[in-house]
């Protein structure tokens, strides 16, 4: 039996870890799918990535590494999953994962110039998006979680731009069939958003950001889950 694949870049806080779990327990929540119907390789401590033949689907998730160092285990996962998107797999990075998937595709990945974008945000779906097999299960603004430094700063050759914010024009895209990376974190809910924001506090401030603002404005959204249901929709088991 196929099963989905979430390709482990990182993982969350540690604090929250020992509270709500890690990634891909949000991620399988969000997208409905029960723990048996996914295998999880930790790419970052260099376990190995399955055969595409096996596989319904990949999602990369998040992580506090950086792509633009090129470390050795994210490059071989680059490689990986160009050869994955190539098969037609579908693909879902999310935060390193979009910006993995687009450097995977030749695109460019680099400090985000507009500097550091966290907290619940504005996201702008662009024309493209309205009938985008994932995207489009989402309304032309809405609100979402996000938390990133790195950012796609171009786009892989043929990429499709789907979705900007403020901080962002580079939030969503897709290539070829059936991948795409969106830099926000659809599998975040309004706690994890949150103990993003405390742990980070100090680094907010001496970057100039109001951490006691960006507290206030964050909300719960359906529109994550939302996208990963669709996504569920789409994986080939």
């Amino acid at each position: 039996m196929r099963r989905l694949l979430i390709a482990k870049a990182g993982s969350t806080l540690a604090s929250l870890r020992a509270r709500r779990g890690d990634y891909e327990d949000w991620i399988l929540s969000g997208l409905g799918l029960p723990r048996e119907r996914a295998a999880v390789v930790r790419v970052f401590a260099d376990e190995d990535l399955p055969a595409r033949d096996a596989l319904a689907g990949v999602v990369v998730t998040g992580s506090s590494a950086m792509v633009s160092a090129r470390e050795p285990w994210s490059e071989r996962s680059a490689l990986w999953l160009r050869e994955v998107v190539a098969a037609g797999t579908p693909v879902l990075g999310i935060c390193y994962g979009h910006q993995l998937l687009a450097h995977a595709l030749g695109g460019r990945v680099g400090p985000n110039p507009r500097g550091r974008e966290i907290g619940t945000i504005e996201l702008w779906l662009e024309p493209a998006a309205r009938a985008d097999p994932l995207l489009g299960a989402l309304p032309g603004r809405c609100r979402v979680q996000a938390t990133h430094v790195e950012s796609v700063l171009e786009l892989p050759p043929g990429a499709r731009a789907l979705a900007s914010s403020e901080g962002d024009p580079a939030q969503a895209f897709a290539a070829g069939d059936a991948a795409w990376g969106v830099q926000f974190h659809p599998e975040f809910d309004a706690d994890v958003m949150r103990s993003y924001l405390e742990e980070r506090r100090a680094l907010l401030a001496g970057e100039g950001l109001d951490a006691a603002g960006l507290l206030r404005r964050v909300e719960e959204t359906p529109h994550g889950t939302r996208l990963l249901r669709r996504f569920a929709e789409l994986l080939r088991f």
